[in-house]
């Protein structure tokens, strides 16, 4: 039996922060590092719940005060664009946002996340998904507008 030795990175990378793509990416391939991705939902924020202000009962951000890093204005702009997307291909935004970081091909895996059954279930539906063309250059024009939305 051949075993191969493993060599992971473990680096925060979602829709909202895609810094890691930039260099470190190439980087990685050259070398054979693979990402262990981490907080592909912003911390919840890519699934829209937190839009216009909302803070839900119960969710990390309403719970948590401190994590303001996908609060600001750019950011809360960047997410109403994907959730847009993503409400206009009937796909839910939480799925489109995880499947656009686990099709990156410097990705082995995401960490998942979830307080309820119901966001696990949600979550793992995700590894069924396949992001069209149409969707994936619509993702891509919102990235060219907001960057770097939550550094």
């Amino acid at each position: 039996m051949t075993c191969r030795a493993l060599s992971l990175s473990r680096t925060l990378t979602s829709l909202l922060n895609r810094s890691y793509e930039v260099g470190l990416a190439e980087v990685s391939q050259y070398e054979g590092v693979e990402l262990l991705a981490y907080s592909c939902l912003a911390f919840g924020t890519l699934t829209g719940k937190y839009l216009n202000g909302a803070k839900p009962a119960g969710a990390r951000n309403t719970l948590f005060s401190r994590f303001t890093r996908y609060s600001g204005e750019q950011a809360q702009k960047a997410v109403a664009a994907y959730v847009d997307i993503a409400r206009r291909h009937n796909l839910d935004p939480a799925q489109m946002a995880l499947a656009f970081v686990r099709r990156q091909p410097f990705v082995a895996s995401t960490l998942l996340g979830a307080t309820t059954m119901a966001q696990l279930k949600t979550n793992v539906e995700s590894l069924h998904l396949e992001l069209s063309e149409e969707v994936l250059a619509e993702i891509e024009a919102v990235h060219q507008v907001y960057t770097y939305p939550a550094p």
